[in-house]
């Protein structure tokens, strides 16, 4: 044999220096784990504090971490304990056969780690446990300062808080309890089997005596916890969704509830069977109690309530649960704020007649032509200046007092664009510090339009001038706004060279890192909008939170700088409040000499008894929402919703208010006494920003998606489901979605005065694989005017008006209407001359109007020119009444020529003056159609024989002969123009009236 040599002492201290360096790496990895995460917790303390919320953040840490505590002490405890016992209580005793000599030789390798292992484990749990608990935080909060309702549910007469705020905590609490016993059981047993006082023996199952005791005490203690569940189950089935209609329906009432109870005390008597059992060492009747109890589930808990159903219900089910579905009726229209709506059976007519709109003048001068889900590209390229400004896709309608008169407006804020910053420009320095706020609100009336179709601006220019004020009048900068997703640094000492670009006047930055700005209008941020920079702690806690090392060795941070992030306004108020749901849609406004962004809050609950469930994304998902235009409600299922809070973010300086709205929610009445001091009351809410509340758009689309049914409030006619209605497609889509609602000052019939309204159609209820008549059977409009006085909240607010249709009604619904103006022949030939050139004709939305006694649509339409830099621009206007419509240039002539010639009332674009050939419409004589105009017709026919030569030139690819054609072209489009209008001229009479379509037939 030959000797190994002995390792070098150099060799031999390798592996000892690693293995010292290996808890050196996990302290420092550990070390920067938690640094981060302080970092995380102290800056959103500095957010909270800055924003005057602290109360907020730190109630809401509290509340979280006591509900991890208690949750992880409880399911720890409860697992150690057992452990522990069973442990303890192990027998002592020499192996006797091979597998106990198995667990003595597994009870050896434990040993060394047994300790660790007895307490790791309910440590392990524990942490899931309270992870788990913390997630629930809202629940227990609302049950610690729950607020009763003041109304009671007819099957138990208990409180509606017991429903909302009591049984989700207790059923929250049950459940972890129940988890927790079963965690121990399985621990105590496991333990119990290693150390040998539980094992297969070959007459059976031996246990010891403790460990009998220990295990049938916590089956006793399951036992109890499932009686406890079994009791609650009585009172979910108010909430159940799995029968017709959501509630207790009478199978529910008659053999689930009392076979509820019935398993309810039967758990409880096998329960101190268990406990019996264990000390006496008799287990018959305990077994024996759990096979009843296992039966008695099925046979009650299944069996019956399926016989009942099936042989007691089903073959009268519409009479059987009548009373039944009136409860859900009712209870429903409570939960979603229906209840008190208006109804108002509308015969309307179908005749336009001369005159006829001169009782809704009020209204017909208000009538919105904008468009604000198509123009955002026209206000971008007359209003935008620079490409690091940016409008949302879609506009916002608010309105505005202008000489004593409301106006309808179309508004929107020039906001940051970070992505249209010249890429050689996108230093971090100027994405961070110069580049940091939008400018200026841009402002159309929504009832007018130029001669050449743009928007008529109410404010507009950079610097921000209009009739909403000046940027002296008001602040325009927009340092918060729905685009900032990113951080900027902000701020400075009083005489300090400004770094921030402020509006554009002459060149951008062109140094990649600096902020030269020559020619350009700088400025600094003067007021608190965000935490500080001031000391070098916090701008290495923001350096982690942001990983940015940039923010920390910057030379552009100084004592004065602040921090602005989380800048959007869904954001902000998500943060400070956490306890609501946002509408989707925020918008700006010009209030107080601010630029204030409004947002609705809702509270929201899943457990109002008997009140449908309804899934909040899927009720506001729209043709909208799907081109990503505005953002539909998040995925979750509630059955009780209001509109509580009205938030307001200051664009400036990114302040946040919120009023309490709902003052009789009870639900924000709890979160008023979690959170005291955060929600002020609407009273003290100024009189500008009240006069700018409007109806919120997703409380609206979940009500009118539940109106498809609840409108009919008799249960029988409910049962039938023959009245039931659905919201109609969006016509002007390809895409089968919903139509979107739509705001607008309208004055509805029996009404005597305007209001600023948000309004829906209802049509037939669309089944699936069949085809519905696509008319009207309902109108519902939402009044959105809360008035104009600090802290008085007008009566008519919020109030929903519904109008019904006789069911034999003629009235076309939206999609027959908008079918009507595409398959006209008139129509179709003069819109064909808007498209020569390749341009695109985009139909506006489709506006429902209740006046003349019927309903009245309007559409505008517009066209779009090809090119990069084109717009949609407004060029004509299609109107309907019954089965008869109009088209011109202006919407004034479009009802004159529908209303046999004079409509009765002027339209806000009266004055506006358009080139002859702009009029065009379905009436007695064809005006304008080509059919009477030989000059029309054969500039026509030149139009396309140029368009076809053009295409075989550029197919053999003889450019000569294709710029020759484009020439012909532009000829036979100019001479088309001409030849309209002088056909309009020579056709044009007063009393001419609109003749039905052909294909328009309800």
């Amino acid at each position: 044999m030959t000797s190994r040599p002995a390792p070098s002492p150099q060799n031999s201290a390798r592996p000892r220096r690693r293995s010292a360096l290996l808890p050196t790496i996990i302290v420092v990895v550990a070390l920067v784990i938690v640094l981060v995460i302080f970092a995380g917790v102290y800056t959103d303390m500095l957010w909270f504090n800055q924003l005057g919320y602290s109360t907020v953040f730190w109630r809401e840490k509290l509340a979280k971490l006591v509900i991890f505590a208690v949750g992880f002490l409880v399911m720890g405890a409860g697992v150690y304990f057992s452990i522990r016992v069973a442990y303890r209580a192990r027998p002592i005793y020499a192996p006797d056969n091979a597998r106990d000599d198995n667990l003595n030789r597994y009870q050896a390798q434990l040993e060394p780690i047994r300790r660790v292992v007895m307490v790791g484990v309910p440590v392990v749990f524990g942490l899931f446990a309270g992870t788990a608990a913390m997630a629930q935080w809202d629940k227990v909060m609302l049950f610690l300062y729950r607020v009763p309702f003041g109304k009671t549910d007819p099957q138990f007469g208990l409180d509606i808080s017991f429903y909302t705020n009591t049984l989700p905590f207790l059923g929250f609490v049950t459940g972890l309890l129940i988890s927790i016993t079963v965690i121990a059981f399985i621990a105590g047993l496991l333990t119990n089997y290693l150390y040998g006082a539980v094992r297969l023996a070959e007459r059976g199952i031996f246990a010891s005596r403790s460990a009998q005791i220990h295990m049938a005490v916590l089956a006793a203690v399951f036992l109890v916890l499932l009686g406890i569940n079994f009791w609650l189950d009585r009172y979910s089935t108010l909430q159940n969704n799995g029968g017709y209609r959501a509630g207790a329906m009478f199978t529910d009432v008659n053999a689930v509830i009392p076979t509820k109870a019935i398993l309810a005390v039967a758990a409880i008597i096998v329960a101190i069977l268990f406990v019996v059992a264990a000390f006496l060492g008799k287990w018959k009747l305990p077994l024996i109690g759990t096979g009843m109890l296992v039966i008695t589930g099925i046979v009650a808990g299944g069996i019956y309530p399926w016989a009942v159903q099936g042989l007691q219900v089903k073959p009268s089910e519409g009479t059987v649960e009548a009373p039944y579905i009136s409860r859900n009726i009712d209870f429903t229209r409570q939960a979603y704020g229906l209840s008190g709506m208006d109804v108002t059976p509308y015969n309307a007519t179908t005749t336009a007649t001369p005159g006829a709109l001169r009782q809704d003048a009020s209204t017909v001068a208000s009538i919105r032509l904008l468009d604000p889900n198509l123009i955002s590209s026209t206000f971008a390229q007359l209003e935008q200046y620079r490409p690091y400004y940016e409008f949302p896709k879609t506009l916002n309608v608010d309105r505005y007092t202008i000489d004593g008169k409301v106006q309808d407006a179309v508004i929107a804020v020039r906001e940051l664009n970070p992505n249209g910053i010249n890429p050689g420009q996108q230093s971090w320095y100027n994405q961070h510090l110069v580049y940091t706020h939008g400018y200026g609100v841009v402002a159309a009336y929504g009832n007018k339009t130029t001669a050449d179709g743009k928007p008529v601006f109410m404010q507009s220019g950079v610097p921000s001038t209009g009739v909403l004020g000046t940027d002296t009048s008001y602040q325009p900068r927009i340092y918060f706004g729905q685009s900032m997703t990113d951080y900027s640094i902000v701020g400075g000492a009083k005489g300090a060279t400004p770094v921030e670009l402020d509006r554009p006047q002459g060149s951008t930055p062109a140094s990649k890192d600096s902020a030269d700005t020559s020619g350009e209008s700088m400025t600094t941020f003067t007021g608190s909008g965000g935490p500080s920079l001031g000391n070098w702690f916090n701008r290495l806690m923001y350096a982690m939170k942001f990983q940015s090392s940039d923010l920390l060795l910057t030379n552009g941070v100084n004592n004065d700088s602040q921090i602005l992030y989380d800048r959007t306004p869904a954001e902000r108020v998500a943060k400070v409040a956490p306890y609501l749901t946002l509408d989707g849609n925020p918008y700006p406004t010009v209030v107080d000499g601010r630029v204030k962004w409004i947002v609705d809050g809702y509270t929201t609950s899943s457990s109002y008894p008997y009140s449908q469930q309804q899934q909040l994304q899927e009720a506001t998902t729209d043709s909208l929402t799907a081109t990503g235009g505005v953002a539909a409600l998040p995925n979750a299922s509630v059955n009780y919703i209001r509109n509580s809070v009205k938030a307001t973010v200051d664009a400036y300086d990114g302040s946040v208010q919120l009023y309490a709205w709902d003052t009789q929610d009870p639900i924000l009445k709890s979160w008023e006494k979690v959170f005291p001091a955060t929600i002020k009351p609407f009273t003290e809410m100024s009189g500008d920003v009240m006069s700018h509340v409007r109806y919120p758009e997703d409380l609206f689309k979940v009500q009118r998606e539940l109106l498809g049914r609840y409108h009919v409030t008799d249960a029988g006619k409910f049962y039938a489901n023959q009245e039931a209605w659905s919201v109609p497609d969006d016509p002007t889509t390809a895409a089968v979605d919903k139509q979107p609602p739509y705001y607008l000052s309208l004055q509805m019939p029996g009404e005597d005065k305007t209001a600023f309204s948000l309004t829906t159609d209802f049509i037939p209820q669309e089944v699936q694989g069949t085809d519905s008549r696509n008319i009207l059977y309902g109108f519902m409009a939402a009044n959105g005017d809360a008035g104009n006085v600090k802290g008085v909240k007008s009566p008519d607010y919020g109030k929903l008006r519904l109008l019904e249709l006789p069911v034999d009604t003629q009235v076309p619904g939206p999609g027959q209407v908008q079918n009507t103006f595409q398959s006209d022949p008139t129509v179709s030939e003069q819109l064909n001359v808007l498209k020569l050139g390749q341009s695109d004709v985009i139909n506006g939305n489709l506006l429902t109007l209740p006046m003349g006694g019927g309903l009245l649509y309007v559409q505008p339409v517009y066209v779009k020119s090809t090119g990069s830099t084109s717009y949609p621009t407004l060029q004509r206007v299609l109107v309907a009444f019954g089965n008869k419509i109009g088209y011109a240039a202006t919407l004034n002539d479009a009802l004159d020529q529908l209303f046999g010639g004079n409509s009765g009332a002027s339209a806000g674009d009266a004055n506006v003056q358009k080139e002859p050939g702009a009029a065009g419409s379905s009436t007695g004589g064809a005006t304008g159609s080509a059919s009477t105009n030989p000059a029309l017709a054969k500039a026509l026919n030149d139009a396309k024989a140029a368009i076809a030569d053009g295409q075989a030139a550029l197919a053999k690819g003889d450019f000569a002969a294709y710029g020759t054609s484009q020439k012909a072209l532009n000829a036979a489009i100019t001479a088309a123009i001409a030849a309209e209008g002088a056909g309009a001229k020579a056709t044009a009479k007063p009393s001419a009236t609109a003749t039905p379509s052909p294909s328009a037939k309800p």
